[in-house]
């Protein structure tokens, strides 16, 4: 895949493109658009534009094909494998949706919202709320992260088990073509066989193909009765099988179910010791459930009930349920904040992969004996097993700085890699493949997927001015 060289985003440019947009469009980047969590890369850019409508994306992106500057769409920046920022070659226009944030419309009776890709998504979860439904994507970076993002990386989230992820919540789109055509795609229909999806094609892309601008978003009814249970397990096994029973006795009545390793909470414990833990020491594996029943159904009764016969049957052997919603919102804040524990300890490799249900156990033995095999490392394993995505982060030994193993993550994530793609996995679940995993992608990726993928992204992009170097290497 071979692609004409690109400009930078320079002064000269700027100003052209500045004489063209409404006041205070294009401006300097601040150091927060060049910047992403994981702090691996800083972007180059030094000038970002900030349009307020899609009309005025649409400007942006023909100016930029025709000068050929590569285009770094922006959302929330919350994004963990650099698909946000561009840390070489000629500096692209960063393209920032934030001011692109009103929810457009609401229909409450036909369960659909018309948002734009700047909205936050704990926003998008209170418009929906103010009409008694329910936008079920939800992760623990919903304070900052924007829908845009979240539907061009395909985002999963707690409840993929039951509302699928951001794809299957999406009816329509609105976008902005690599060309700067306008595709005006937010039907509200739960049916439309009129050829290509491109709904599907811009979601997951990652900014590689277009710009989301807005989309029609599928609600769902708020579940009367919620409740959760922390419940000890005897292995990951175990945790299959109560999965498996518990989709027997509640069907689509689970909203969410975590696996956790007792690593995750040792490292709240360490660095989050203000977070309340309800025992005095973690058992080694736990699983959160989280149930959403209708009106006329107990969620204690059933959650007492199902614990009751995965106690008989030996799969777990001690639990707590939630007895308010306050007690509840104490358990999910052990499991939300897993993300900022691993932070502040530092890992040294860390991996967003998914399996098959019953490759999980023989999996995870794998992968904790293969890391053994190369040194006393920490092992924070954890995740959505409901949907088969586990977080796999490898840390340096207690009282040891990541820094000193920086050397060994490559090798510690290719053996985790190959395990995975052994299993039938993927070494992207929700994360996206961004920058980070360009090479990975390569190496692991269906041969015939790839070539499809590159003569995809040179029919809609022949400049390759999207968000170039992210997904497929330019």
């Amino acid at each position: 895949m071979s692609f004409p060289p690109l400009s930078p985003a320079d002064d000269a440019f700027a100003a052209q493109l500045s004489a063209a947009l409404s006041k205070d469009r294009l401006t300097r980047a601040e150091p927060r658009y060049l910047e992403e969590p994981r702090r691996k890369w800083k972007g180059i850019s030094g000038w970002v534009a900030r349009p307020e409508s899609t009309e005025e994306v649409a400007q942006i992106i023909r100016a930029c094909n025709a000068a050929r500057v590569g285009v770094v769409p922006y959302a929330g920046g919350t994004g963990l494998v650099g698909g946000q920022v561009a840390p070489d070659g000629p500096a692209p226009l960063l393209l920032s949706l934030e001011r692109l944030n009103h929810i457009r419309a609401t229909y409450p009776r036909e369960y659909t919202m018309v948002a734009e890709a700047g909205c936050i998504l704990a926003d998008i979860h209170s418009a929906a709320a103010d009409h008694d439904r329910l936008f079920a994507l939800s992760l623990a970076s919903e304070g900052s992260a924007r829908l845009g993002g979240l539907l061009s990386t395909n985002a999963g989230g707690v409840n993929v088990l039951r509302y699928g992820s951001a794809r299957a919540q999406v009816l329509g789109l609105e976008a902005v073509l690599p060309d700067g055509q306008i595709w005006h795609g937010l039907k509200r229909l739960h049916k439309d066989n009129t050829g290509y999806d491109l709904r599907h094609l811009l979601m997951g892309a990652e900014g590689t193909l277009g710009v989301i601008t807005a989309a029609c978003l599928k609600l769902s009814p708020r579940p009367a009765n919620t409740g959760t249970a922390l419940l000890t397990v005897g292995s990951p096994s175990h945790a299959l099988s109560l999965l498996a029973l518990a989709r027997d006795r509640l069907a689509e009545g689970i909203s969410a179910f975590e696996l956790m390793h007792r690593t995750g909470f040792d490292f709240l414990t360490e660095t989050l010791p203000e977070i309340r833990q309800p025992w005095p020491d973690a058992p080694e594996w736990s699983v959160l459930i989280e149930l959403g029943l209708p009106r006329g159904q107990s969620v204690q009764e059933a959650l007492e009930q199902l614990f009751l016969s995965a106690h008989e049957q030996g799969l777990v052997s001690d639990g707590l349920i939630a007895q308010s919603d306050s007690q509840s919102q104490d358990f999910w804040s052990l499991r939300e904040h897993f993300p900022e524990g691993n932070r502040r300890i530092g890992s040294i490799a860390s991996h967003d992969i998914s399996i098959p249900l019953e490759e999980m156990p023989g999996f995870i033995s794998d992968a904790f004996a293969a890391v053994a095999k190369q040194g006393a490392y920490r092992i924070n394993c954890f995740g959505h097993l409901g949907d088969g995505n586990l977080h796999f982060n490898i840390f340096p030994p207690k009282g040891e700085h990541r820094d000193a193993y920086r050397a060994q993550a490559a090798d510690l994530t290719r053996a985790i890699h190959t395990l995975t793609h052994q299993r039938g996995g993927s070494i992207s679940a929700e994360h996206g493949i961004g920058r980070l995993k360009v090479a990975d992608l390569e190496r692991f990726g269906d041969p015939a997927k790839l070539a499809a993928m590159r003569t995809i992204k040179a029919a809609l992009d022949p400049q390759g001015i999207m968000n170039p170097g992210a997904v497929l290497r330019r």
